[in-house]
C-alpha cells in the first residue's frame, strides 16, 4: 500500500488567496518545566487543502456537517490535464474521460506542476459549462488543486454554484504533483465544525 499526502501543509509560508483571512500559529501557553506547549492557530475556513460545502455559495445550503462522510471518502479518480496549455478546465476535455455517476474526481493541472510557493492568480479553474456537466453526471464530490475552483475576478460563479447546489462538494487546494491519472482510493476528513462553509482538510491517495 502507498499513502500520497495531496494536502498542503500549514505555516507561515502556507499561500492563502487574497483576502482571506491570515494563517498566523504561535506559542499561547509554554510550560517548560514539563516539557509541554500549546499553540494558538488563526486562519479562515478555505486555508490550505479546504472543502467547500453549499452553504459557501448557496443560500440556504447545507453547511458542511450536514455532508455525509461517504463524500470524501472512497474509490477516487484522478483526471490530469496538467501538460495542456489551457487557461481552464473545458466540457469537453471532461466529456473525454467518460465520467461516471458517483464518481469523486480529481483535478490535476498545471498548478500542481508550479507548485504552491505562492498565490498565483492566472492559475487553472473549472469552466463554468464543465461544472454545470458535472453537476448533470452527478458525480459525488470535484477536487482540483487550485485555491479556488473557479476563475479569480470572473463573473461566472457556476464553478462553486451548480455544484454546490447539487450538494456535491468541492475540495480545493490539492497537491497532486505526485499523482498519476488512475484510480486512488481517497480519504479527505473536513475538520468537523458545526453549521460552517467550508473546513480545512487532511487529504490522502491510497495506491494499492
Amino acid at each position: 500500500m502507498k499513502i500520497i499526502d495531496i494536502s498542503l501543509p500549514l505555516n507561515s509560508k502556507t499561500p492563502i488567496y487574497p483576502d482571506n483571512v491570515p494563517l498566523t500559529v504561535s506559542v499561547h501557553h509554554a510550560m517548560p518545566q514539563y516539557q509541554t506547549a500549546l499553540s494558538s492557530i488563526t486562519m479562515g475556513s478555505h486555508t490550505g487543502t479546504h472543502v467547500d460545502a453549499p452553504l459557501h455559495a448557496v443560500y440556504g445550503g447545507l453547511p458542511l456537517d450536514k455532508i455525509p462522510l461517504t463524500h470524501f471518502v472512497g474509490p477516487c479518480r484522478v483526471l490530469d490535464f496538467s501538460k495542456e496549455s489551457n487557461e481552464f478546465i473545458s466540457k469537453a476535455q471532461l466529456e473525454a474521460k467518460n465520467i461516471r455517476e458517483g464518481e469523486r474526481i480529481l483535478l490535476k493541472t498545471y498548478n500542481s506542476i508550479r507548485g504552491f510557493d505562492s498565490f498565483y492568480p492566472n492559475y487553472v479553474y473549472l469552466d463554468g459549462d464543465a461544472a454545470d456537466y458535472l453537476a448533470k453526471v452527478g458525480v459525488s464530490a470535484v477536487g482540483i488543486d487550485s485555491l479556488s475552483i473557479k476563475q479569480r475576478g470572473g463573473a461566472d460563479h457556476r464553478a462553486h454554484v451548480s455544484l454546490l447546489k447539487a450538494n456535491i462538494p468541492i475540495i480545493e487546494g490539492l497537491a497532486l504533483h505526485e499523482a498519476e491519472e488512475k484510480e486512488y482510493e481517497l480519504v479527505c476528513l473536513p475538520l468537523h465544525f458545526s453549521n460552517i462553509d467550508g473546513a480545512p482538510a487532511r487529504a490522502i491517495l491510497i495506491e494499492r
